[in-house]
């Protein structure tokens, strides 16, 4: 068995695919690499099946029809045959320091036969233009090199996030728990690091940069003027991961792990709210208020919890001095962070 599955969703990814693969290879005959060409119209699938016949014991090349990220990630889930499970983007790469170091951890824990559900590692914003590198680490956070659980994390900063880029999941986990993201939308990411959280108990955290989130380019997906143009798929994702927290049972799980789910679910609002007051549209700001109220309609508690003590606070300032205070506001925080 492979120690560790990479799925690399791939649509229109002729331009940047070389550098994720090459990234990986050095890894060798533990890691098995899932190329999914989702219905791509360039040279892409030509590509990946070249790097197939060239790495047939190492990269698999799969050819589906165009149903977004999420469908890569399903079919590369479906796939996979590696004890833990990774999700790199094509336009993002793998350090080429960090990726021994990540593969020898996960070996130990393989061959002392102490697997954990969620495998952590630093992550970089590798943005266009940036001199500076945001590197988001969690070594004042979580406990490093050792297993340990939700009781054991400490603190986290507005600036802290655990998102697809520096999680690997045990592949077991997410089968066992029939996690399957949306097709035909963006930003499922946050779907992904999100629903399995509740069925995690035993985590590692490896304090190395693993992954570089390459962003900046125009076209991205995270782009703000993009997010804006396609801010009913981030409220339809939103709106996701409100049922997921509403629809689950915490009774019996340590009060860690649903108040960092609060704090994941309150930065998404954020998120989705700041875009509807940047494009200030009648049609936006209506679309905001009606995301409020679906969260109000499925769990007043939660509604209220974020509305009073969250970021949503700061987002929810009545009348059109509040509205311009809290986009000042959420500029001022995505220039910090580098984001978007």
């Amino acid at each position: 068995m492979k120690v560790l599955s990479v799925a690399i969703p791939c649509y229109n990814s002729q331009d940047y695919i070389d550098q994720c693969v090459c990234s990986l290879l050095p890894a060798g005959e533990d890691l098995e690499i899932i190329l999914v060409d989702d219905g791509s119209t360039d040279r892409t699938p030509e590509i990946i099946d070249e790097y197939e016949k060239k790495y047939p014991s190492i990269i698999r090349a799969v050819h589906q029809e165009n149903g977004g990220h999420g469908a890569a990630v399903n079919t590369g889930m479906r796939y996979a045959t590696g004890l833990y499970f990774k999700v790199i983007d094509s336009d993002d790469w793998a350090d080429h320091d960090a990726l021994p170091q990540v593969m020898d951890a996960l070996r130990r824990l393989t061959r002392d036969d102490r697997q954990v559900d969620m495998f952590l590692t630093n992550f970089i914003y590798d943005k266009v233009g940036a001199r500076r590198k945001k590197i988001i680490h969690f070594r004042h956070a979580f406990p490093t090199n050792q297993i340990f659980g939700w009781d054991q994390m400490r603190h986290m900063k507005a600036t802290q996030y655990i998102l697809m880029h520096n999680i690997i999941y045990r592949h077991q986990l997410l089968l066992d728990n029939g996690i399957a993201l949306p097709e035909h939308t963006f930003y499922v990411d946050n779907i992904f690091a999100f629903q399995p959280l509740p069925f995690v108990r035993k985590m590692y955290y490896l304090d190395v940069n693993f992954y570089h989130y390459y962003i900046g380019r125009e076209d991205q997906s995270v782009n703000e003027q993009v997010m804006i143009g396609r801010i009913d798929q981030q409220i339809f994702i939103n709106k996701r991961m409100i049922d997921i927290m509403a629809e689950t049972n915490f009774r019996g799980k340590d009060k860690h792990l649903k108040k960092y789910m609060y704090i994941y679910l309150d930065k998404i609002m954020a998120v989705s709210s700041a875009l509807c007051l940047v494009s200030n549209t009648p049609e936006n700001l209506e679309k905001k208020a009606g995301l409020w109220k679906y969260l109000r309609h499925k769990n007043l508690f939660m509604y209220l919890h974020l509305r009073r003590t969250g970021l949503g606070m700061a987002l929810n300032i009545p009348g059109s001095f509040g509205r311009k205070a809290s986009v000042r506001g959420y500029k001022i925080a995505r220039k910090i962070v580098g984001f978007n």
